[in-house]
């Protein structure tokens, strides 16, 4: 016996926002949001991941361009800024040794 499909429910972007803070404000689990406002959890997840708003275990996450402090982002800046100017140095060390295993050190050889 097949079984009866069910309507699918298209939402707006408000709606969906709607109900994405309203179930962070309230702490709701997704099959809390499915008995209070009829969203799949997997409907409900995905809205999530691509809000922004999630992040592993169910934490609320900053969302780009907003949700974290000033202090937050000025410190990530600085850490971006600081890995991308030490980065170079440890992989151009990593990659010699690296080729320093395979080859030998070429130190204290002469030219032939």
């Amino acid at each position: 016996m097949p079984r009866a499909s069910r309507q699918r429910r298209s939402y707006s972007p408000e709606k969906r926002q709607q109900i994405l803070e309203t179930a962070a404000r309230e702490g709701l689990t997704a099959t809390d949001v499915k008995k209070k406002f009829g969203v799949t959890p997997v409907t409900y997840y995905s809205w999530r991941k691509k809000s922004g708003a999630a992040t592993r275990r169910g934490r609320v996450g900053l969302r780009a361009g907003g949700g974290g402090s000033d202090l937050t982002s000025q410190l990530r800046t600085e850490v971006r800024a600081k890995i991308q100017q030490i980065l170079p140095t440890i992989v151009k060390t990593e990659v010699a040794s690296y080729v320093d295993s395979l080859f030998g050190s070429r130190r204290g050889r002469r030219k032939v």
